[in-house]
């Protein structure tokens, strides 16, 4: 007898999505126009899907059918970005585009409709029930828990962590496209750059971002940096629309079965799952495909749901292999202060490398041209860094 078919087993639902973040909120929406006949509960401790937050990607992560697909939900689109160091700045052609939370949240809200609850706190998740704080337990042929990071012992990680204002100005910015790399700015103990999103002739995004060791970060530091930083190019702030933080995993190294065993069958997605760019952070792309995934699959069990995205999220562990050794030469080789260089030469680079770079789909010759010519960092530390393939190497060396 299968305890998971609707005639053997009460359920309550076919599909429920614990937490209501950019992963989930675009599965909901893709699974609710797709398949419409399931019964499907999205469950979000917030008062609306998305939280606060900002997530953005080059048009070049995504196809042609999936950037028609998520074309509602863009909050803003440009044509060509910068990047700014000490010793190059470079404008780049190619689309990029942001979704805001609350432009996620407009759209895919009313198309979910009463399958929303927001509000709501959850106590504990199975691969098939959902407990709430209230004591209320509901059931459903699958759970999908997009409740965030989760800590393991079978990654090494460093972190981008962030703090962003988005600002509204006296005047007009000047700005006519995104800085998404201002790394001319004091490094104060990491690689340390300003992310700047023109949203408006005198509305922009304001983000400091870090990429450091630990999580652990000083917002007020962040937010003294952001106002020198404003002060320093000559904006005046008429107000502050909203502030957004995070920190974002950056794999350095990692044990893919055991980081997957720990989930015991439970489906998950997002930063539960490891399904972003190890190197950037971003998770939007990641969302797209498994969004799409999702919705095909003949049935929504728990074993087969957790079967798929352990499928996917292994074909991208292995394509990132490349990204984390590169990250581990950016976080173990060098001083802090000094892994601007590392992103500077990047940047130095074609720009058709660099979007592939971005996308994840690096080719021989891409990783041939990284990995040449005038090392940013020094040989020996390099070459250390490189060989460290397992958490307990790289923390035995800290």
């Amino acid at each position: 007898m299968d305890e998971h078919s609707n005639e053997h087993y009460k359920v309550d639902y076919d599909l429920i999505l614990a937490g209501g973040g950019l992963a989930n909120s675009l599965i909901a929406w893709r699974v609710r126009s797709e398949r419409p006949e399931l019964r499907i509960l999205v469950l979000e401790q917030g008062k609306r899907l998305g939280g606060n937050h900002t997530w953005s990607f080059h048009d070049s992560d995504l196809d042609p059918a999936q950037l028609r697909w998520i074309a509602p939900l863009v909050t803003h689109r440009w044509p060509r970005y910068d990047v700014v160091f000490p010793d190059l700045a470079r404008t780049l052609a190619g689309g990029y585009a942001s979704i805001a939370a609350l432009d996620l949240a407009h759209v895919v809200e009313p198309a979910l409709g009463a399958t929303l609850r927001t509000g709501v706190w959850i106590d504990d998740v199975t691969p098939t029930s959902v407990r709430l704080a209230d004591g209320e337990t509901l059931r459903a042929r699958a759970v999908i828990d997009g409740r965030g990071m989760r800590t393991s012992s079978h990654l090494a990680l460093g972190y981008q962590t962030f703090l962003g204002q988005e600002l509204r100005l006296d005047a007009a910015h000047g700005l006519t496209a995104p800085v998404i790399m201002d790394a001319s700015v004091p490094q104060q103990g990491g690689y340390r750059f300003v992310y700047l999103l023109p949203f408006g002739p005198d509305r922009v995004l304001v983000e400091d971002t870090h990429y450091v060791d630990s999580a652990a970060w000083e917002p007020e530091r962040l937010r003294a940096n952001i106002a020198a930083y404003v002060a320093a190019r000559g904006w005046r702030v008429r107000d502050m629309l909203r502030e957004e933080q995070g920190s974002l995993p950056i794999v350095l190294a990692g044990d893919f079965d055991g980081f997957w065993d720990e989930l015991h069958g439970q489906p998950s997605v997002g930063l539960r799952a490891g399904l972003f760019h190890p190197t950037t952070g971003y998770s939007l792309p990641h969302a797209v495909r498994l969004a799409e995934r999702i919705a095909r699959l003949p049935e929504l069990s728990a074993p087969t749901l957790f079967a798929a995205i352990r499928e996917q999220a292994r074909q991208a562990w292995d394509e990132q292999r490349f990204f984390r050794m590169l990250n581990r030469m950016l976080f173990l080789a060098g001083s802090p202060d000094h892994r601007w260089r590392v992103m500077q030469r990047f940047y130095g680079l074609p720009a058709p490398l660099i979007a592939r770079f971005y996308a994840g789909r690096p080719t021989l010759g891409d990783k041939v041209r990284l990995l040449t010519g005038k090392p940013p960092v020094p040989v020996m530390e390099a070459f250390d860094a490189v060989r460290k393939t397992h958490p307990y190497q790289i923390r035995t060396a800290e």
